[in-house]
């Protein structure tokens, strides 16, 4: 094990991998980073969405009155750009109907009624590390309905499926977590380092390579030791535990992509396009299970805080549990929640009420008092540049916003309006409390909707 303070002597001669822009908000992180993840029990009743990749939604492939195992496929992928869904418990197919999913809207989803037998399903039977091959490794991330656990749900077996003209040569795990109060990432780390190693070492044979990196945030020095001492191990690959510095949005693809290898993703472009593919830590560890040990995507680690929360913890969730649950195992509420968001503040997702599911792409669970959410009178534009200096993508906020609210198409298009990142910078610096990047979301939104009527 890795001193701490030898780690930080270190870290100190190290070069620190970072890029231009961004900020520096407190990170609230002390709540729940020393929180151990514990595992919870499912409810009575869970909720499976069909809508849990950023693809086509899944479709039923079970009927109501079924009964179902743990670990059971109960909706196969709507497409390549799609992701099956497994039941986390065992118990009866109640209903397929309309329930909101978190993003607030009513869609199809398939209500499981938990017998709590937790009788497993053996779909998915468990593969050799050292015979696996690469495209057995992929097939087996596609069976799993894995996707990327950092909120973007992206389905993980197209990015390890790249065309043959793209030249893969850099994997990395995105470690940096640098959203406020999320931990989950940070816990993962430190109480899976084995899986998400051996989740890596699959990434890398199925794109043929022996060299990756996790790139983990400066703030989280003993993630970083825990890693460094399981890479260690590794003698027949290089797996390279780099720091980068604590800033936001520092675990952004692109971002991450230009501080470790100092290429730039061009817009409209993937990663996979300037030879890199980047994975969630908690993906990395579901690839190590779904491979090593035959289980699908059914769990995940949900951090829940806020003011509002009378113990914040983290949690390893069953998939289809409800948030209201989640809020209870807390003890409730301390005072009344005036903001409930999925995900982490800067770039999560406002929830219209608690009796919605847990999904592959909830990291967290924050409530926050009237005090905390209570929006700030809103002031004319300082022109101070503060929205400009922080941007990432090194746009002009403050401009987009005058062209959206005159509806200037053209204009939008020379400042690149689609190459915003929606990470809200430009929201937090803002002293004028502008909200740039919800004028940001319009303007996106007027835009399709023009190309939709061209």
């Amino acid at each position: 094990m890795i001193n701490l303070n030898t780690l930080r002597k270190l870290m100190g001669k190290t070069k620190i991998y970072t890029f231009s822009g961004g900020i520096h908000p407190h990170d609230m992180k002390a709540a729940t980073k020393d929180k151990p993840i514990i595992d919870l029990e499912a409810p009575g009743e869970l909720v499976f969405p069909l809508q849990q990749s950023i693809g086509a939604p899944a479709n039923p492939c079970v009927e109501v009155g079924e009964r179902v195992l743990m670990g059971q496929k109960i909706a196969e992928a709507g497409g390549f750009v799609s992701a099956n869904i497994h039941s986390s418990v065992s118990g009866t197919v109640k209903a397929i109907e309309d329930r909101i999913h978190p993003n607030g809207v009513k869609m199809k989803a398939i209500i499981i009624e938990n017998d709590r037998l937790e009788e497993v399903a053996d779909e998915l039977t468990p593969l050799d590390e050292k015979t696996v091959t690469a495209a057995e490794i992929v097939e087996r991330v596609r069976a799993a309905g894995i996707v990327g656990m950092g909120g973007a749900t992206f389905p993980t077996h197209v990015k390890l499926s790249p065309p043959e003209d793209k030249k893969i040569e850099y994997a990395i795990v995105n470690g940096a977590e640098c959203e406020p109060y999320l931990t989950s990432d940070h816990r993962a780390m430190l109480e899976t380092a084995d899986e998400v190693i051996a989740g890596l070492k699959l990434i890398m044979k199925a794109l043929g390579l022996n060299k990756g990196y996790i790139a983990v945030e400066t703030n989280k020095l003993d993630a970083i030791a825990k890693l460094k001492e399981y890479a260690a191990k590794e003698s027949d690959v290089e797996i390279n535990i780099v720091g980068v510095k604590t800033k936001y949005p520092q675990g952004s693809e692109k971002h991450l992509i230009k501080a470790l290898t100092g290429r730039c993703v061009p817009p409209g472009k993937l990663p996979m396009d300037v030879g890199a593919v980047v994975n969630n830590i908690d993906t990395c560890a579901a690839i190590a299970r779904a491979v090593l040990k035959g289980q699908p995507l059914i769990r995940r680690i949900v951090t829940v805080s806020g003011d509002c929360i009378t113990e914040p913890l983290n949690f390893r969730v069953p998939i289809g549990t409800s948030f209201q649950y989640l809020a209870e195992k807390c003890g409730g509420f301390t005072k009344p929640a005036a903001k409930i968001i999925m995900g982490g503040p800067m770039m999560g997702m406002a929830l219209t009420e608690l009796d919605v599911p847990v999904v592959k792409g909830s990291s967290g669970m924050l409530a926050f008092s009237e005090e905390m959410a209570l929006p700030q009178p809103t002031a004319n534009c300082l022109r101070c540049g503060r929205c400009v200096t922080g941007c990432p993508m090194n746009l002009i906020p403050n401009v987009i916003k005058e062209a959206v609210c005159a509806n200037d198409f053209e204009k939008l298009a020379k400042l690149n309006l689609n190459d915003c990142i929606q990470c809200g910078s430009c929201t937090y610096v803002c002293p004028a409390e502008q909200h740039p990047l919800q004028y940001v979301r319009t303007g996106k939104a007027k835009l399709s909707r023009r190309e939709v009527k061209a």
